[in-house]
């Protein structure tokens, strides 16, 4: 067998899972801004999980399964609806299937206070951790 074959498989493999898992399971996002500081700050890696609210189609708003909603306290990272992604604490789910995300800093925030409830379909992940 070629080696050299065999080691350009296994890395074409090794990318090729590496982009599906980024796209529908885990990403990393770097926080910029105060707004939900002291618990999280500018700079701060976060791990982001694209799995707990569904599976969800990459670059849509499309759910192929939906198996939860955000709970009171979670931090999600959605999209605002002037399209920026924002990361905030989600301080109240409606019966519009909206949520009201607030930032923990509220002297230093851009949040629902601003521009209203955002749709649950907007969110993009539930924050794990830094």
């Amino acid at each position: 067998m070629d080696l050299r074959a065999n080691s350009k498989k296994a890395i074409l493999g090794a990318f090729f899972v590496a982009i599906m898992m980024k796209l529908f399971c885990f990403d990393f996002v770097i926080a910029e801004g105060q707004s939900m500081a002291p618990v999280i700050t500018s700079g701060s890696v976060l791990l982001v999980s694209r799995l707990s609210y569904g599976l969800r189609l990459p670059l849509t708003n499309r759910y192929l399964f939906r198996w939860g909603r955000p709970r009171v306290g979670d931090v999600v990272i959605f999209f605002t609806p002037q399209g920026e992604i924002a990361v905030k604490r989600c301080a109240r789910i409606t019966e519009k299937n909206e949520f009201v995300a607030l930032g923990d800093n509220s002297v230093d925030s851009y949040d629902s206070r601003a521009y209203g409830p955002v749709p649950l379909y907007h969110i993009i992940g539930k924050v794990l951790g830094k």
